[in-house]
């Protein structure tokens, strides 16, 4: 299908694109990589009227440490998050997420800031940066804020951020030593989307128990869904085979997933199990 007529502006500076969504309202609409964003205009799902293209404004792109944060430029691509050296040595859980999204061809121009904002809840980034205690810079005309993780996605393609905001930048805490992040996913064999994931973050002590630990469901929800009843079955233990796949045998827990026609909600649950326990796994064994 082709989508309705629309008309094109690229803006040159994060300012100017907050003058522009000013000026369009709701009839303008922020493009990033546009790999959610022009299905759904071809599907008619979305008409605006004018796209605001973010692609042409510098200093959006790029992975850097500052402070003890690993910053990430909202138009960055999945696959340079992929690729990144800073990404694989300090949080692999991430670079395990933008190596499966999509095609080759999504994270060579999908954005992690696009896919964010966007909210899907067949997506991977919110999953693992849920679990990664990650924070979320937006812009607007009369200042800056950060949003907290927890607080960002709040419903089935909708999040914290206001109408007049344009996010910026994803921070991440660096990890210190004896801390293991992964992600695991299991893919609709079409589409590609989370049909359910896991995203782990394994904090654990010298003697080798369980500190802390995020771990983190996709795909059982509107939102990423922390799996609380996981999270306390693992700490204060030492982290064998049988306390892990016992603590992850409860990461469906008060959960009510929706069924669709490809997987039913006993199906999802029951895999949300499975993602849980290798995410775990594979985060302790990078967090020796």
């Amino acid at each position: 299908m082709f989508p309705a007529s629309f008309g094109y502006v690229a803006a040159r500076s994060v300012s100017e694109a907050l003058e522009l969504m000013a000026q369009h309202g709701e009839e303008g609409k922020l493009l990033a990589g546009g790999h959610s964003l022009i299905p759904a205009m071809k599907l008619r799902l979305s008409s605006p009227r004018t796209l605001i293209d973010l692609g042409t404004v510098p200093g959006l792109r790029g992975i850097k440490v500052d402070g003890g944060n690993l910053v990430i430029g909202a138009l960055t691509v999945h696959a340079d998050i992929a690729a990144s050296d800073l990404v694989r040595k300090h949080l692999p859980g991430l670079a395990d997420a933008a190596s499966v999204i999509g095609d080759m061809q999504v994270r060579n121009c999908g954005t992690i800031g696009g896919s964010v904002a966007h909210a899907d809840p067949g997506a991977d980034f919110p999953v693992i940066l849920t679990a990664l205690n990650a924070s979320l810079v937006v812009q607007s005309a009369t200042g800056g804020r950060t949003i907290a993780v927890d607080d960002f996605f709040t419903d089935f393609f909708s999040t914290a951020m206001n109408p007049n905001e344009i996010l910026t930048e994803i921070h991440v805490p660096l990890p210190p030593t004896g801390v293991g992040t992964a992600y695991v996913k299991l893919p609709h064999p079409a589409s590609g989307y989370v049909v359910v994931s896991a995203g782990a973050l394994i904090v654990r002590q010298g003697s080798g128990a369980c500190a802390t630990a995020r771990i983190v469901i996709g795909g059982l929800g509107s939102t990423p869904v922390r799996a609380k009843a996981t999270e306390v079955e693992l700490q204060g233990k030492m982290l064998t085979a049988q306390i892990i796949a016992t603590a992850a045998a409860r990461a469906g827990d008060n959960t009510d997933p929706v069924e669709d026609g490809y997987a039913s909600a006993e199906y999802k649950r029951h895999m949300a199990t499975v993602c849980a326990r290798k995410a775990i796994e594979q985060a302790v064994e990078r967090a020796k």
